[in-house]
């Protein structure tokens, strides 16, 4: 009588099929926080707007709170046109290529926030301290700035200069004490210093400019200390959004 034939089983053990499940649930969660850590804060909610109540029970089935994007709604086809994007971050490239050495000092920075591209001077390096008047690196940067606002791409843009202080009062003892006695007119004066710059040498049309003086009253990091007094006395130049994708 024949010996009944042994079954031999063909394939993976079973342990391997979630241990490969395991792994590949792994690598998605992880190329997925990469990516989210990629996306500037306003880029992701645009995306989630696109999502109906995807991500939770919320009342009347909205993702976004009414603010800055609820008139996006639900409709994919509200979203930034990509040339748009494109557009913006290749601006951005171009300010940090223009101004690398000061950005390496940390002199200047370059960032995008929802009002559009910032460039931030650390005032310490180009005012002396309560003076309105740009040394002379100071002026070398703001001839680089005009040449950058003025090379056609920015024509439909409103350019904004906002000039900021820390909380420490004008000192009476300054030069300059009669002038700008408090920090309203110091920022101000420094703002709008910058502004007759650019559009008195470098053409810029005064309809797109705005000069505002804050003050102290909107600083980025705490008075507290030195290093947080010195990051809040600053000058931005702010190339606004265009005012119909804003």
């Amino acid at each position: 009588m024949p010996k009944p034939t042994k079954k031999v089983r063909r394939g993976a053990p079973a342990w391997m099929l979630t241990y490969g499940d395991m792994t590949t649930l792994l690598l998605t969660f992880f190329i997925l926080m990469f990516t989210t850590a990629e996306i500037e804060g306003r880029e992701l909610q645009l995306i989630l707007s696109a999502f109906k109540g995807s991500l939770g029970m919320f009342k009347g089935g909205m993702t976004l709170s009414e603010g800055v994007l609820a008139e996006l709604g639900q409709q994919v086809e509200s979203l930034p046109a990509k040339e748009r994007g494109n557009q913006l971050a290749k601006a951005i490239e171009k300010a940090v290529s223009i101004f690398q050495p000061e950005v390496k000092s940390r002199k200047v920075k370059i960032t995008e926030d929802q009002r559009g591209i910032v460039i931030s001077l650390v005032a310490d390096a180009f005012y002396e301290s309560g003076s309105p008047e740009l040394t002379r690196e100071g002026l070398t940067v703001i001839d680089k700035l005009g040449q950058f606002l003025s090379s056609g791409e920015f024509e439909e843009n409103d350019i904004r200069v906002e000039g900021h202080t820390d909380n420490t009062p004008v000192s009476p003892a300054s030069a300059f004490y009669f002038q700008y006695p408090t920090n309203w007119e110091l920022s101000s004066a420094r703002a709008v210093k910058i502004i007759r710059i650019l559009n008195e040498e470098h053409n810029i049309r005064g309809d797109n400019l705005e000069a505002i003086g804050y003050g102290e009253y909107q600083p980025v990091e705490t008075n507290d200390i030195e290093e947080g007094r010195a990051y809040n006395r600053r000058i931005e130049i702010v190339i606004m959004r265009k005012k119909e994708y804003s």
